[in-house]
């Protein structure tokens, strides 16, 4: 789930008032938040998947209004028709067929709310956008391009022009074989003869989707007017996407100007698309699902609380008007549970269930508890990822060779999930890469099940279960994970013995193998695993600037 970073100072600016820290603290899980940590000027907050409408500060402080009663009901936003269009080409029906756009005039950028923008971002485009397939959106600068604009199928080959943090003039292709963006995204345009393009009236390109922005276009503390463009392969999360980002970016005073997408293949659609949905909600439904009494007056309040607007029918029945922001509000349960939350969770009232039960340890785990115990003794911290990963991600990236052994999804979803991990190391250096903006050292491990054929029952799967841990580290070396490898042998009650390692994820030379032999004859479990520096060529296809060490442990039972 994102981690949104915000100071005490930003939040309370734009809220237009302070809190006591320790208010705020218990607030914030209130509007689908889980606070992660908390200091004298910063709050880093989870906020649910369900809820990207919160992915940035103005979408927080619209939640904490309504909450503190400072506002209720829908923000009215400035919304204002122009006659600006964008016309897509009829070669990207087969391509990437969908995009929305908006300008959004009077904004105020500093450094801090710069920074914010492209948090949110990269936050829509991993949660909506599914890392860029489904969606991929653009931010500008307007007052360097001007209308009207088009969507274009671009030659690969012909066409070029200079990508964000880049000096060089460079053709698509190029841009896919040389910029770190280009490199990371060309999976998703490879199948193509031609890319998408967004151009201005002038022939300026603009972007190029999912992949780059132009370095024309980008944004300063200097810009004052933005256009945006919401590029996918699905229409709903194109038009929800956009919605969420006019919504949020104008929350301050800016104004909202519309822009008419012409199709080849469909009929015209105005953007942002603003309407409301309404749903209607029953009291005794809700009384059920709560387990509170509940009057229509009293829901009529709590969901103007949640800035939602409401209106009560009869003593039965309340009508309420959704936010085309709010897309997780798709029934009547899902504006029950804003009921609750404007009522206030830790108002209800407390009930002991009315049967008892006896808790006891699950055997199961009792066994990760103890590694578990071990590590965070080592300073490291758990982490738990996906079983499902891709052979990219997997082998490519770890500089292996692709094996046999490893079990497929028949029908994967997403390009990214197309097998059963092996081994947990590539699931580390995904958690660093991901978190490389928070402070060093990071230390982390995972203790998970792995999977493969049965080499002499193909059909068969076997599971194993692993241990795995990376540190990163500007002083991250072999002794450094030597130690710590001894150090966990040891407290598991182990000595080692090590041999020579060619494993190609790690530096020739700087690398090992182990076995392990238990001191006690009783133990019921041995296990084996290897270790060393992270090869510089794996730290590059990671995005990792700093030394990675780490080691990975396979346990199994004694015969």
């Amino acid at each position: 789930m994102p981690v949104i970073n915000f100071t005490y100072e930003e939040l309370y600016k734009q809220l237009g008032e302070e809190l006591p820290k320790d208010e705020l603290i218990n607030i914030l899980p209130m509007i689908s938040s889980d606070v992660e940590s908390y200091d004298d000027t910063e709050v880093k907050a989870e906020f649910f998947p369900n809820r990207p409408d919160n992915y940035s500060i103005e979408g927080i402080v619209r939640s904490l209004k309504g909450y503190l009663n400072l506002e209720k009901g829908i923000p009215e936003y400035n919304v204002q028709e122009s006659d600006n269009t964008i016309t897509v080409d009829p070669e990207l029906e087969n391509i990437r067929p969908y995009v929305a756009s908006c300008i959004i005039r009077n904004v105020e950028i500093d450094d801090a709310e710069l920074v914010n923008i492209m948090e949110f971002q990269e936050h829509l485009h991993w949660v909506i956008g599914r890392d860029r397939k489904k969606v991929a959106i653009g931010i500008h600068d307007f007052d360097k391009v001007e209308g009207p604009f088009y969507y274009k199928a671009g030659n690969p080959d012909e066409v070029k022009f200079i990508p964000l943090e880049s000096t060089e003039n460079l053709t698509l292709n190029e841009i896919l074989e040389k910029h770190a963006k280009g490199e990371k995204y060309a999976k998703l345009l490879k199948d193509f003869d031609k890319y998408p393009l967004i151009v201005d009236g002038k022939g300026n390109i603009m972007s190029m989707p999912p992949i780059i922005n132009s370095d024309l276009t980008k944004l300063t503390t200097d810009t004052k007017n933005l256009f945006i463009d919401v590029t996918g392969t699905d229409l709903t999360a194109v038009t929800n996407s956009l919605n969420i980002i006019a919504a949020n970016l104008s929350e301050n005073g800016a104004t909202i100007e519309t822009i008419e997408v012409n199709y080849p293949y469909r009929d015209n659609i105005t953007y942002p698309q603003f309407e409301p949905k309404i749903i209607d909600v029953h009291t005794k439904t809700a009384e059920e699902y709560i387990g509170i009494d509940l009057t229509s007056d009293k829901i009529v309040e709590t969901l103007e609380r949640t800035r939602f607007n409401a209106e009560k029918i009869d003593e039965n029945t309340v009508r309420v008007t959704v936010p085309r922001y709010r897309i997780d509000i798709l029934h009547e349960v899902d504006i029950i549970e804003n009921i609750a939350l404007g009522y206030g969770f830790n108002e209800l009232p407390a009930e002991l269930p009315d049967f008892a039960t006896i808790a006891n340890p699950d055997p199961k785990r009792q066994f990760d508890q103890i590694i578990e115990q071990v590590m965070i003794g080592l300073s490291f911290t758990e982490i738990k990822s996906l079983m499902l990963t891709s052979e990219e991600q997997h082998y490519t990236k770890l500089r292996k060779e692709v094996e046999e052994d490893r079990v497929t999804v028949a029908q994967p979803i997403t390009q990214d999930r197309t097998m059963i991990r092996k081994s947990l190391i590539n699931s580390l250096l995904e958690f660093l890469e991901d978190n490389k903006h928070e402070e060093l050292p990071q230390k982390i491990f995972e203790i998970g099940d792995v999977a493969y054929l049965d080499p002499e029952q193909e059909t068969q799967m076997v599971t194993v279960k692993k241990l795995a841990a990376a540190q990163i580290s500007s002083e991250a070396n072999f002794t450094t994970i030597k130690s710590i490898v001894e150090s966990f042998v040891a407290n598991m009650g182990f000595e080692m013995e090590l041999a020579d390692s060619d494993n190609p994820t790690f530096i020739q030379g700087r690398c090992a193998e182990f076995t392990t032999k238990p001191l006690n004859d009783n133990t019921p479990f041995t296990f084996k695993g290897y270790f060393g520096e992270i090869h510089p060529e794996v730290l590059t296809n990671f995005e990792l600037e700093y030394p990675v060490i780490a080691f990975e442990v396979e346990f199994a039972k004694n015969e």
